[in-house]
């Protein structure tokens, strides 16, 4: 292979940023100078349009400045892409633009990159751009950072100068879990430490800024991580019909049984399809675009992820996103907005704004009302069907997104998956499972007992007050002669759960199990009580899924800070100290219910008022129609 050729294919992708004013257009227009890269006539066409300007010094932003709009503005406007060759490979550059009326081009640069500059102006040091742009490679997970030190022929090329801006950079870079691989001096104007060393900084003994993007790695293809196919399109030739897409991760290979998500279908390869056409072709790596054919017709359609059944995507109709938002109409709670993520687009409603940062001093506010113009965000999203999801923390690749608004693109971020569990269900292990027809009807089981069976399901924070209502109604319906029982939380994790924790999938499965056991108990007639905490909605409408006819959620609400307040087993100061992790309300989500069959205000209402409303309502609830009513008295007695 040809040398030239060898450095095509280790094209890096590298995004510039900075704040407005700070040098990116120059330090891009003298770069390609220093390394040969401007196209034929280009050095001399610069040198005319500074001649008619009346520019005794080459401008050489100018290069880069396509429109006269942008020469007239003296602001960068637009994404551009340029590419440069250094000895040891090419480059493709990202001018992203600094003005913060059009930090969405920054967004759309910075996604595609492989590692980034940051340009900082000597004379002002850390400024409000400055940290949006930082901000934005942190939500992106950019890991290969340079920061370039620009315009120290302004300060004189003073070392301690640059030493200040350093540490200032640095301690910003930090406070934001980023880090930058090399912080150098430069000259952009004069062309001090871009590719040529110059006169003027001999106190520097560090690399020039061409010697510093030579020494940023190149991400191998992840040939080893999980295959992740995302369908781009279905194409079909005469009786074939090809699944289209790139594989961003992992191999996929003849014979190999795929897993399609979210619709949990397989089918098994039979042929991979290249182009130029290659018979031979039996396997296919990350990066590469090929087409599959299947053994089955299966349901697929584009947006859908290929996957070994091991390790797949999860599935979740919510998620969490943290994201940058860019729209001038702010982001709310209950608002729908568009989101794509790798091939795949989906509706998605604001279900709650969970935590507000301030880019410029990283002060965080919970619970606010709305995501303004430019500002951070931690939101919790929820869609209407399940979505096949990769973390940003797992897959780069699949964890990014573009939140739009109408056709405007008016956020973006990283997918994140904190509190939730994979909701994709498993089939039954066991095999040959019949269900079993009982000899006495629903209807015997009432009229025995005196009323009908029924599951309400309390659910809440920790310190709502859902065992101490439940124990109360319990006993009050035991003093009435119902059949009655409690399911409680403690109580359940000490025998049929006790092989449960508290992360998110084992918080599913103890739901799951207890829904289970609600709905056998309620179809035995009795009245069961739950109290959960049961945060996720999903998990109860699974409980609800067991035994629709019969379950009744029961929200005990009450806000956080008077359950803090309460802490009657001492919880809430364990999680606030770190002492228990992915707790309720404090660094795990709680989802409110939508529309519960009741509400109890426990923060408002004493215990005595709270035990009436439930009493008052199970009892209608399980009362028998007239004509199998017999009184409870009655029975007694006979």
């Amino acid at each position: 292979m040809s040398k030239q050729a060898q450095k095509s294919m280790q094209q890096l992708r590298v995004v510039i940023v900075g704040h407005v004013d700070h040098g990116k257009s120059t330090l891009i227009g003298r770069l390609l100078y220093d390394t040969d890269s401007l196209p034929a006539g280009k050095y001399e066409e610069l040198q005319a349009i500074c001649k008619r300007r009346g520019t005794d010094a080459l401008e050489w932003s100018f290069v880069l400045d396509a429109f006269q709009a942008e020469r007239d503005q003296a602001i960068t406007i637009d994404t551009t892409q340029i590419w440069f060759s250094t000895e040891a490979r090419d480059y493709v550059i990202i001018d992203a633009p600094g003005h913060r009326e059009f930090l969405k081009n920054m967004i759309s640069g910075a996604a595609q990159a492989d590692a980034a500059i940051l340009v900082v102006d000597a004379t002002e040091g850390v400024r409000e751009q400055t940290k949006r742009h930082a901000y934005m490679l942190h939500l992106l997970g950019m890991r290969q950072i340079a920061v370039v030190i620009n315009k120290m022929d302004m300060v004189e090329h003073s070392t301690e100068r640059f030493e200040e801006v350093s540490k200032e950079v640095d301690h910003y870079l930090q406070s934001i879990g980023l880090s930058a691989n090399y912080i150098v001096p430069i000259s952009a104007r004069n062309g001090d430490m871009i590719s040529n060393r110059g006169d003027n900084l001999p106190w520097y003994k560090g690399k020039s800024l061409t010697e510093t993007l030579d020494c940023f790695e190149i991400e191998s293809p992840p040939l080893s991580r999980s295959l992740r196919f995302p369908v781009q399109d279905v194409y079909r030739f005469n009786e074939e019909r090809i699944l289209v897409g790139r594989i961003e991760t992992g191999m996929v290979r003849k014979g190999d049984k795929i897993l399609f998500s979210p619709t949990n279908e397989t089918a098994t390869v039979t042929a991979i399809k290249v182009w130029p056409e290659d018979a031979a072709k039996v396997e296919a790596g990350a990066g590469e675009c090929i087409g599959i054919t299947l053994d089955e017709r299966i349901f697929v359609e584009r947006g859908h992820i290929g996957s070994h059944e091991q390790n797949p995507p999860m599935l979740s109709n919510v998620f969490r996103a943290n994201l940058f938002w860019l729209s001038p109409k702010p982001l709310k709670v209950g608002n729908a907005y568009k989101v794509r993520y790798g091939t795949h687009e989906a509706t998605v409603t604001v279900q709650s704004i969970d935590r507000v940062i301030d880019t410029d001093d990283l002060e965080q506010y919970e619970n606010a009302g709305e995501v303004g113009k430019n500002a951070v965000a931690e939101v919790t999203l929820r869609a209407k069907d399940m979505l096949a999801l990769d973390p940003y923390s797992d897959n780069q690749k699949l964890g990014r997104m573009v939140i739009y608004d109408g056709y405007d693109i008016a956020g973006g971020g990283a997918i994140n998956m904190d509190g939730y569990a994979d909701q994709r269900a498993s089939a039954p292990k066991s095999k040959n499972i019949y269900m079993v027809d009982h000899l006495i009807s629903d209807e015997r089981r009432a009229v025995n007992k005196g009323h009908k069976g029924g599951i309400f399901w309390f659910t809440g924070l920790s310190g709502a007050g859902k065992s101490t209502l439940a124990m109360a109604v319990e006993k009050a319906l035991f003093e009435k002669g119902y059949h009655s029982y409690v399911l409680d939380g403690d109580n359940v994790r000490h025998g049929l759960n006790s092989d449960l924790g508290f992360s998110p999938e084992d918080r599913a499965e103890n739901i799951r199990r207890v829904g289970e056991v609600a709905a056998l108990m309620a179809d035995a007639g009795l009245i069961v009580l739950t109290a959960f905490i049961s945060p996720y909605r999903t998990d109860r409408d699974k409980a609800r899924a067991a035994a629709p006819e019969l379950f009744n959620e029961i929200h005990v609400a009450a806000d956080l800070e008077t359950c803090e307040t309460r802490d009657p087993k001492g919880l809430y100061k364990k999680a606030r100290a770190g002492d228990i992790k992915e707790f309720t309300g404090i660094d795990s989500p709680y989802e409110a219910p939508d529309n519960p069959e009741l509400v109890v205000n426990s923060h408002k209402n004493d215990i005595e008022t709270c035990v009436e409303q439930i009493l008052k309502y199970i009892e209608e609830d399980v009362s028998l129609s007239d004509g199998q009513n017999v009184s409870l008295k009655e029975k007694a007695i006979a």
